[in-house]
């Protein structure tokens, strides 16, 4: 499970964030990739984009449900 008190300082505040248990799968990229994109010189991803719609919240949640090792939270700032 996600820990807020770990999430990477590149996420943009809201309710979704990505924390330092990320291995870089790619996959929030792949389900999300208006919302997650990769930290190059880290090699993770984090949040750039907090959803604007139900569409991107519904692709952030499956991106969340997804992570095989649950780097993704939804208990951020919203």
């Amino acid at each position: 499970m996600a820990d807020s008190e770990n999430k990477y300082e590149d996420n943009v505040a809201g309710t979704f964030y990505v924390d330092d248990q990320c291995i870089d799968c790619d996959l929030c990229r792949e389900t999300a990739p208006a919302n997650f994109t990769r930290q190059e010189d880290g090699g993770y991803s984090y949040v750039f984009k907090q959803p604007e719609n139900d569409d991107e919240r519904s692709l952030c949640e499956e991106a969340m449900e997804g992570c095989p090792v649950e780097a993704i939270g939804d208990d951020g700032e919203g």
